[in-house]
């Protein structure tokens, strides 16, 4: 089972991003997963997440406890629910809009400037998307196809091959992150060849 807190401001499609995932495991990748989301008052511009429970067999129990993954687009959110994460925990920002604290545990953290790739790519409303492809790639939790075929629905039509695209970006950008760690390094912190 694993427990996943998406988390950022209102407005950058936080929900969105756990509704995507949710039905992706569901319906396209034979697991069992349940979605519960919060924001404050103010909703668009304040913290807000959305919380996915997945699980290989029937969840019993809708709520995370300790997410074991926490992907955060904002310092707010990351302020806020970065504590709650094990120090085994993974840990996913948007490097341009979170700045870390020194890292405790053995928390794993990967970065990705995916505001920036969104507004290359003409849209910063994407971001969620390159955000959803580049934890699809560094987590391997759900297929990228799953969450491929999980969009039509969630994005608006006349957006979905740009939303396609955003996803690409994030999901090749993980792929090229997973690579260089696994390159041995020299003396020198240089890879071999």
């Amino acid at each position: 089972m694993s427990e996943i807190r998406f988390s950022g401001f209102g407005g950058q499609g936080i929900i969105r991003c756990g509704l995507i995932t949710g039905k992706a495991l569901s319906l396209f990748d034979n697991k069992h997963a349940t979605l519960t989301q919060s924001f404050g008052p103010e909703a668009r511009g304040s913290a807000c997440s959305s919380q996915l429970v997945v699980s290989e067999d029937r969840v019993l129990y809708p709520y995370i406890t300790t997410p074991e993954i926490l992907i955060s687009m904002s310092q707010e959110a990351y302020d806020k629910y970065e504590p709650e994460l094990p120090d085994d925990g993974i840990l996913i920002i948007d490097k341009d809009l979170v700045k870390t604290r020194p890292s405790r545990g053995k928390i794993k953290l990967f970065s990705v400037p995916s505001t920036r790739f969104a507004e290359e790519l003409g849209n910063r409303i994407i971001a969620n998307l390159v955000m959803l492809g580049f934890f699809t790639a560094v987590t391997q939790i759900v297929s990228p196809e799953a969450m491929k075929k999980a969009l039509p629905g969630l994005v608006p039509g006349r957006f979905l091959e740009l939303n396609k695209q955003a996803f690409d970006k994030g999901y090749d950008y993980g792929r090229e992150i997973l690579k260089e760690e696994k390159k041995p390094k020299t003396k020198k912190g240089t890879s071999k060849k």
